[in-house]
């Protein structure tokens, strides 16, 4: 999908989301809930209002950064979008990060405003303090300290805004890349970018109706959370649950039993943890629930199997980066192919190419390129990087990739993660679908490791299912379980049983942490 195609020239997208709704007749119909609140539209375009308006107060202009601290609260909703409409640039980063984390990410958006949900002050207070260019700080849903109250001030500002002359070109909005390795990236997105997420992922694959409710584990401060519990429910007037509350497979059920929602996102970490949960079956009502999404990593055949065996629900399984935000491969609904990433959402061109750029053939792995018009612009103040990812109007993903005769798309691992294992690539994620198959293992990790030859052979390292314990007579099992699943090449050398995997935010392994 061109946007320039379907979007008038001017155009702002607060209007599209917010607005549009209203003057469609929503107004009085739920676009949030809220543990025991429900916002309508018509209170998210007085918050969106409101919020615009409080910041021009603050001296915020067109353009300028306003940084969102913030949990999946109603100051998300009213933050992002106020800031929106009235033509400056939210941007919001992880509420899980440190101090220093949050003072990188002042500095290098020079951020003028920061919006910051109270039970995240205590870590981000001394970035806060310090901050080479912010001016003021609005503290929202507790004690505002030697801040301003987010609420004192949206009270007191006008529900009326007329939205900034803004162009469908115009910076919107932007994300931070994870950062599974090296200094999360600012990506710049356009005012037309989210339309045309939910003009192709939305409505082609997910067919997001208006009688929707959807629910999302994954956090709206990236990008695959904001899509699905803020621009993709918003586009057709759905509903969509909002949890501040960090997300156990407990929690996560118990949120669905409780407002039954009818599309669930989640992420392979959390669908791996929810089936270790006994007789959730019988202890959670899910029968409301007409799909459930995962991203962030591949997900593992064995669990979408699984899942569908004991909730009757299937998992699409898709990937999407912050740079092109949101889910751009998907396995559509009823022709899922369980472990691939699936078939090209319509609007968007994949090619599969050598380090030369050249296309490989089918069946050989390379390197994802995509074109589609939700690409970021750029990535802010990295213009070398920016120069490494985009190709005109195609952008290298990183991720390497092969494609089935059936024009399926499966996984390999990122650029970085392949291992070369006697002059033969090995897929990390490829192992690691093996190893859990196995009764014991709850999640694996993959790694290259140098032996006593200096040749990289797979390391796996694994956390296992209670009851089982570690020990050197299953390690030597885990091994020869791939061994027989597999190519005998790839199985893992070692295998060292840990906790819990690092991981990003948005649930991905970060592989570079279990290198070092």
């Amino acid at each position: 999908m061109n946007a320039s195609e379907v979007l008038p020239a001017q155009f702002n997208v607060a209007t599209y989301f917010v607005d549009r709704n209203v003057a469609e007749g929503r107004g009085g119909s739920p676009a949030f809930l809220y543990e025991d609140r429900t916002l309508t539209y018509a209170d998210v375009q007085e918050l969106a209002n409101r919020t615009g308006n409080a910041l021009r107060e603050l001296g915020v202009e067109m353009e300028t950064r306003v940084l969102m601290l913030c949990l999946d609260a109603p100051e998300f909703v009213g933050a992002f979008w106020g800031a929106i409409k009235m033509g400056a640039n939210p941007v919001p980063v992880n509420t899980l990060m440190r101090s220093a984390d949050y003072l990188y990410f002042l500095n290098d958006s020079r951020a003028k405003v920061a919006v910051v949900s109270a039970p995240l002050l205590a870590e981000a207070a001394p970035a806060l303090v310090e901050a080479k260019y912010l001016k003021h700080v609005l503290i929202a849903g507790g004690h505002a300290e030697q801040f301003m109250s987010y609420e004192d001030r949206i009270a007191k500002a006008s529900a009326t805004l007329e939205a900034a002359p803004t162009s469908r070109d115009d910076a919107a909005f932007w994300q931070y890349s994870s950062g599974s390795t090296g200094f999360p990236k600012g990506a710049v997105h356009l005012q037309h970018d989210m339309v045309v997420c939910c003009e192709t992922y939305g409505k082609q694959v997910l067919g997001i109706r208006p009688t929707d409710r959807v629910f999302s584990a994954a956090k709206l401060f990236f990008a695959y959370g904001l899509g699905n519990a803020c621009f993709f429910p918003m586009s057709v007037g759905a509903q969509a649950v909002l949890s501040p509350h960090r997300p156990t497979p407990e929690g996560v059920f118990e949120t669905i039993a409780r407002y039954r929602p009818t599309i669930f996102f989640g992420v392979p970490t959390l669908y791996a943890g929810m089936l270790a949960v006994k007789e959730a079956e019988t202890r959670f009502d899910t029968s409301s629930l007409r799909l459930c999404v995962s991203a962030g990593e591949a997900l593992p055949d064995e669990i979408y199997t699984r899942w569908r065996e004991r909730f009757g629900v299937e998992i699409i399984d898709g990937i999407g980066t912050t740079e092109i935000g949101h889910i751009f491969i998907s396995n559509p609904p009823g022709k899922a192919r369980p472990g691939s990433s699936g078939l090209p959402v319509p609007g968007y061109e994949l090619i599969i190419v050598d380090d030369e750029g050249r296309p490989v053939p089918q069946g050989e792995i390379g390197n994802l390129r995509v074109k589609g018009d939700s690409t970021m612009a750029f990535y802010w103040n990295k213009h070398e990087k920016t120069k490494e990812t985009l190709f005109g109007a195609w952008i290298q993903t990183g991720d390497k990739y092969y494609q089935d005769q059936d024009g399926y798309f499966w996984y390999c691992g990122r650029s970085d993660d392949m291992l070369k294992v006697g002059g033969i690539w090995v897929s990390p994620v490829e192992v690691e679908a093996t190893l859990i198959r196995h009764s014991a293992v709850l999640e694996a990790a993959v790694v290259g490791k140098e032996d006593t030859d200096r040749l990289v052979k797979p390391k796996a390292f694994v956390v296992l299912k209670e009851p089982w314990k570690a020990s050197d007579e299953l390690a030597d099992e885990l091994k020869a379980f791939v061994k027989d699943k597999i190519a005998p090449y790839k199985y893992p050398r070692w295998i060292e049983f840990v906790g819990e995997l690092p991981k990003t935010a948005t649930g991905k392994i970060q592989r570079f942490k279990l290198r070092a």
